[in-house]
């Protein structure tokens, strides 16, 4: 059995400051210990559709835990990766999903089944990009998400639980360490 989602309404540290601006939005909070439940949740998803993936293709970087716990879960070893950036921050995108280098070695798709994992269909744009890159080099792909929101332009085949709250994971809820590459953004899709 999952548990249920973790709500928080953050509260303004300002003293007597009631205006609603200053109040940070309600966030949907995913715990590490969720985080497993989750990932184990999808992978069960996964099996009781009868898929049977070869490959599990995690899109970086939000996708980068969720795809190898679920690639663990699903006991599937061949994992590859695929960079994309769109949020640049909370609420901030690029005009268009951006393919990043290194570029995934796509020789070995055609006909292979591949689950592709990601943090969140949030707009779905990233999603979508991927599933068509895939299809484009013939590969099977079925889709998994810890989240999908209500406005996603594409449906996830399998999602752990919706939300239209902006959601903290466990491993970009800090930001980056002091001096740490300059313009990182903790912001995930």
């Amino acid at each position: 059995m999952t548990e249920p989602p973790t709500h928080t309404a953050s509260t303004s540290t300002a003293p007597d400051d009631s205006s609603p601006a200053a109040t940070p939005p309600e966030r949907e909070v995913l715990t590490w210990e969720a985080f497993g439940v989750a990932a184990r949740a999808l992978a069960e998803q996964v099996v009781e559709s009868g898929f049977r993936p070869d490959v599990v293709v995690a899109v970086a970087r939000g996708g980068l835990l969720p795809g190898g716990a679920v690639a663990y879960a699903l006991g599937t070893k061949g994992v590859g990766t695929l960079n994309v950036e769109f949020y640049t921050d909370i609420g901030q995108t690029l005009a268009d999903p951006k393919v990043l280098p290194p570029l995934m070695d796509t020789s070995d798709l055609p006909g292979a089944h591949v689950l592709v994992v990601d943090d969140v269909a949030d707009s779905g744009r990233t999603l979508a990009l991927v599933m068509e890159m895939l299809g484009e080099h013939g590969a099977e792909a079925r889709s998994a998400v810890l989240y999908t929101k209500p406005r996603t332009i594409i449906q996830p085949d399998y999602s752990w639980r919706d939300t239209d709250l902006w959601i903290t994971f466990p491993w970009s809820a800090d930001p980056p360490v002091p001096g740490a590459r300059s313009g990182a953004s903790d912001a995930s899709d």
